[in-house]
């Protein structure tokens, strides 16, 4: 056997080791990079690691509260329905809520401010209730009135927009002619309700014997720059805000925490009236619609002055208007001074025999602050209605 010796074992090395940098050499590395290699893998795991974890933390806090909210939606929808309300289906895929209470005549109709389900009138409904039968509703898309599809809409109804007061007025119409109303009605409205019974008052006066409105909106108050500029990028902005916050969950977190509340709360209104404003609060569907009632706002007041015109009120329907010291106290001074004008020409120019009732620091939430007057002046009337009644 052949003894190897020790240069050749020496050159041996030599080879391997040559051959072995010829191959770090080949692959791109120095034997300088492959010595910290090891070291990288680690901390760059690590990194993915959090930024994985981070990622998967952030998913969880978007997907969550939106899949709890809707899921709470669902329920809450079934269970908070008013006992003494109604779904009545006046076609075209539309079924509203009416709610009545009370009983005999004249029937009074109460429709909301703008973009408001009928619980804002509870105060109001519960107190004139002990004299006549009064109803309110809510506007479809608004509370538990379900919102007409898309591909539901057939025919002349299309001739006036969804949100606008023309398809109000309309689906109203149908609402009360289904539920079997006695006439002639007393029909109260406030902020877009205004619009509302005017437009319906005009199209339908043998129906009406009284037209009460509060804090009307005049047709003309978006020709005021400045007002359509606070209302298209201060008012409606804000109310886009308040539907994304619903859509996303965000609400209901903000009224667990007590950072967003109803509107109306006290130790007098029962526990169901607070958990039906919560749950509108948190509901894209009815924030949707409230958001569609302000932004058509302007089309709603050109369909009105437009009927205004081609047909005049019945002098037998009368006419009483409820304004307090400003349209809206958060508001800057300016814009409730341009309400205040065009609210005095309308009433010069459309209805200058109305009977006017100032309500000193009321603004368009007297009907849920300050109840009592309005009330006051709807007692008022329904028993004088009553009382031409029992004499003929």
């Amino acid at each position: 056997m052949r003894r190897r010796t020790d240069g050749q074992e020496g050159t041996g090395d030599a080879r391997t080791y040559k051959k072995t940098d010829r191959q770090t050499a080949g692959s791109g590395e120095t034997s300088h990079q492959q010595q910290y290699r090891p070291q990288q893998g680690p901390k760059t795991n690590r990194c993915w690691s959090t930024v994985t974890s981070v990622g998967k933390c952030l998913l969880l806090i978007i997907l969550i509260p939106p899949f709890l909210n809707y899921a709470s939606l669902q329920r809450e929808g079934q269970l908070l329905l008013p006992e003494d309300g109604e779904i009545i289906d006046i076609g075209l895929g539309q079924k509203m809520h009416l709610m009545c209470k009370g009983q005999g005549q004249p029937v009074v109709i109460l429709d909301a401010p703008t973009g408001m389900s009928s619980d804002i009138w509870f105060h109001v409904q519960e107190n004139i209730a002990l004299l006549t039968k009064v109803c309110t509703y809510d506007r479809v898309g608004l509370g538990f009135s379900k919102r007409v599809l898309q591909n539901e809409s057939t025919g002349t109804e299309k001739v006036w927009g969804m949100s606008t007061t023309g398809r109000m007025v309309d689906n109203l119409h149908r609402l009360i002619g289904l539920a079997g109303l006695p006439m002639p009605l007393i029909l109260v409205g406030s902020e877009l309700g205004t619009l509302n019974a005017r437009f319906y008052s005009h199209i339908h006066d043998a129906q009406v014997s009284d037209l009460v409105l509060i804090d009307p909106i005049p047709e003309d108050i978006f020709e005021e720059d400045q007002w359509q500029k606070y209302w298209y990028s201060q008012r409606v902005p804000s109310l886009q805000a308040m539907q994304f916050s619903a859509a996303t969950g965000i609400s209901r977190i903000l009224i667990i925490l007590g950072l967003l509340k109803p509107a109306i709360m006290g130790d007098n209104i029962a526990e169901d009236l607070i958990q039906r404003q919560k749950y509108l609060l948190s509901n894209p569907a009815h924030q949707s619609s409230a958001v569609d009632e302000h932004f058509f706002l302007n089309e709603s007041a050109s369909q009105v002055r437009e009927i205004s015109k081609f047909k005049p009120l019945s002098s037998r329907t009368s006419v009483s208007v409820i304004i307090g010291d400003s349209f809206d106290e958060q508001i800057p001074a300016p814009l409730n001074q341009v309400v205040a004008q065009l609210q005095k020409t309308l009433l010069e120019q459309t209805y200058p025999s109305a009977n006017q009732i100032h309500v000193k620091g009321g603004d368009r939430r007297m009907i849920y602050k300050r109840p009592s007057v309005v009330s006051k002046h709807l007692w008022k009337l329904v028993s004088q209605r009553q009382s031409e009644q029992q004499s003929q």
